[in-house]
């Protein structure tokens, strides 16, 4: 399947040619899902049949002899569920590129439409920085693990009736460190053989295999980083600066009134934050790079203020300074820097459309889990086993209905960022 079933862009005149109103957004998110229902329906639920497909075999690969090689093919389709979502996503937002005004007004410029292929090697590997950056795999790992369970419950539960001990559900912690140590650096050397390959620029499938890598370099490192760590931590937690620095740290939070209250009210809103602002402004950032108008350059989120003339000191100084900086600063850079240009190309059209767009993207993810809730209610059995095979085809209609018109929400994020931007002489574009 190909992005090529989406809506082709016809020839015409460059349309939005008045100032389209940023509170129009739900509207033209709506017109987009309605033009595009067709492939957008098709490409979730073929991602749905290869993640239940991988996920079930995940869950039977993991038992049997050579134990420590088959907990390496689990991490292997762990890595294969992740790029199926990859994949599935970029399609999805693909499918919608000819029913943009953008795209039309690109078509009318002479630019001819990019192939899904080239679209999903340019999207990959920004797309598992940022995957990995926010965890969205946890979401991956849990469903591995549950669909282990719930496939071995009977073994589970007559160990469990005998107090025996069971291998269900270990399937992505069992891997012996040193396995897991082996298989890291190896994925660490295509990683780097890869990255080399995009930066060159040539032809291939390597932004795609630079994306299996480095998700592969995660999972598989997984159990030898947690062993080292948890040995690590176990050192640091009896030196006296640490222990110091907790016992401050417990003391202040009874003995300052105002200190607990901070850190309670914090600990409340920055999760909501995260939901709210963080995690769509991701799939915007996303949304950007299929669509073929983003960097995640330093120098073009600070272009024209005064911090460049501070990245262009810190890029003309010394080798050892600037890798100290980017060892500091990756795993800040890889989380915020992406949004934060992302913010930055949307606010060229006002606030309102940043407000509008987060506004509907908790409305749909609330409202879906609401409409479910409704369903059960009014057609529900009383008995509750009985929920265990209806609610499957109710949550794939739920997460059908709210995936399209995310991905649709995202799409008339940029496509109403970008015919602003246009119409004002300022292209959304910094590529």
């Amino acid at each position: 399947m190909s992005g090529s079933t989406g809506v082709m862009a016809p020839s015409g005149p460059t349309p939005a040619q008045r100032m389209p109103s940023p509170y129009s957004l739900p509207l033209h998110a709506l017109r987009l899902a309605g033009k595009c229902a067709l492939p957008l329906i098709l490409w979730f639920a073929a991602g749905e049949a290869a993640r239940y497909a991988l996920l079930y075999g995940a869950s039977e690969v993991a038992y049997g002899e050579w134990r420590q090689v088959r907990l390496v093919l689990v991490m292997t389709l762990l890595t294969f569920i992740v790029l199926t979502a990859m994949v599935v996503t970029t399609g999805m937002l693909h499918a919608l590129r000819g029913a943009l005004w953008e795209m039309r007004a690109r078509a009318g410029e002479g630019m001819a439409e990019e192939p899904f292929f080239r679209a999903l090697d340019r999207v990959a590997p920004a797309f598992a920085v940022l995957y990995l950056a926010w965890g969205f795999q946890i979401e991956d790992a849990r469903d591995v693990y549950q669909m282990d369970m719930f496939h071995h419950i009977d073994e589970q539960m007559t160990a469990s009736w005998f107090g025996e001990s069971t291998d269900v559900g270990r399937g992505l912690v069992d891997l012996d460190w040193r396995v897991s140590l082996g298989a890291m650096v190896v994925t660490f050397g295509l990683k780097w053989l890869f990255a080399k390959a995009v930066e060159k620029g040539r032809s291939g499938f390597y932004g795609f295999l630079g994306a299996f890598s480095e998700f592969a370099f995660v999972f598989y490192g997984l159990n030898a980083t947690v062993a080292f760590a948890d040995a690590r931590a176990e050192w640091v937690e009896h030196r006296s600066v640490v222990a110091g620095t907790e016992e401050v740290l417990s003391s202040a939070k009874e003995t300052v009134p105002v200190w607990a209250a901070i850190t309670d009210g914090f600990g409340d809103v920055w999760p909501l934050f995260i939901d709210a602002v963080a995690v769509p402004l991701a799939w915007l950032t996303v949304a950007m790079l299929v669509f073929g108008a983003y960097s995640d350059e330093t120098r073009v989120l600070v272009k024209g203020t005064r911090l460049e003339k501070g990245v262009e000191r810190l890029e003309g100084s010394h080798d050892l300074t600037q890798k100290s900086f980017d060892r500091l600063t990756s795993g800040f850079r890889d989380r915020w820097l992406p949004l934060a240009n992302s913010l930055r190309l949307v606010f060229r059209s006002g606030f309102p459309l940043f407000g509008m767009m987060c506004l509907c993207y908790v409305a749909l993810s609330v409202g879906g889990e609401h409409a479910q809730r409704a369903v059960v209610g009014l057609f529900g059995s009383r008995e509750e086993w009985v929920w265990v095979y209806q609610d499957v085809p109710l949550i794939f209609v739920r997460e059908t209905v709210v995936t399209v018109l995310t991905m649709a929400l995202l799409a008339a994020t940029y496509d109403l960022a970008a015919t602003r931007a246009r119409l004002r002489g300022l292209p959304l574009t910094d590529v």
